[in-house]
């Protein structure tokens, strides 16, 4: 049998570990709860955060677009060859915006954004902890929280409910579009359909998601940035995990969300 002073040893790297995570979560809450108070004191680094939703935004445009038409088009497709054993095409428009509107924009959005700003962020704030401007910003008497990540997540938080809202609406188009040339649905009956099937609860389910999934990516990339150790090959390590961690907690939040919010406007 082990002796009593050989079962700390054996315990010891699995304690470090979980206490690695608690101080993780921790500083992590604490980053994210300090990136909004920051907005409630001076000074405010407004023209930073139009460069932001400038990069966020209109950066991420295009590859929205692209994705949300042809998800438009594929959901007809699929849906299509469900309604049409029973001779009801006409709800492709219904079933193409409830998924839209209330899941699928919201969180293909998400990742997408979160695969292309996220990476940069965590990039970008890396190699300033890397070349130590961070430590200068220090020494100069600049608070790094309220300079880099306030702005980056309020940038990230205005447009990603904007990226979304235009995702909704290019998906509907590819929709369309596919629904008249694969079921000769005309755009009126389509359109119609697709309007009148929303409900108020429904359309906040769509503005909603957006504003908490920028918050947590924003955040994750900020403090995978803030953190980096070990040189460049941090930098690289803080990307991949900025990505796949924002990823993985929308995913997750995304459940809890879907849940409140259809108990709330569906009860």
């Amino acid at each position: 049998m082990p002796e009593p002073s050989e079962v700390p040893s054996l315990l010891s790297p699995v304690t470090d570990a979980l206490k690695r995570q608690v101080f993780s979560v921790q500083d992590y809450s604490l980053l994210a709860l300090q990136s909004l108070t920051n907005l409630l004191t001076p000074p405010q680094y407004w023209g930073d955060t139009l460069t932001q939703m400038d990069s966020i935004g209109v950066g991420s445009l295009g590859i929205v677009v692209i994705t949300s038409f042809f998800i438009g088009a594929v959901m007809v497709l699929q849906t299509a060859a469900y309604f049409e054993r029973f001779g009801e095409t006409a709800l492709t428009g219904d079933v193409v915006s409830l998924s839209l509107i209330r899941e699928l924009a919201p969180v293909i959005t998400a990742l997408l954004v979160s695969g292309r700003n996220a990476s940069g962020i965590a990039s970008e704030l890396g190699s300033m902890v890397v070349t130590e401007q961070v430590d200068a910003m220090r020494a100069l008497g600049t608070d790094p929280t309220r300079k880099l990540v306030t702005p980056r997540v309020v940038a990230m938080v205005l447009m990603l409910p904007l990226l979304t809202a235009v995702s909704d609406f290019v998906g509907l188009v590819g929709g369309s579009l596919m629904a008249y040339f694969s079921l000769r649905l005309g755009a009126v009956q389509f359109w119609t359909r697709a309007i009148d099937t929303l409900e108020f609860g429904d359309l906040v389910q769509g503005m909603v998601k957006p504003l908490v999934f920028g918050y947590v990516i924003s955040t994750v990339a900020c403090y995978q940035g803030l953190r980096v150790k070990g040189g460049t090959q941090g930098v690289g390590r803080a990307t991949t995990s900025a990505v796949v961690i924002s990823s993985v907690i929308v995913l997750i939040v995304d459940f809890f969300l879907a849940k409140l919010l259809l108990y709330i406007f569906h009860k």
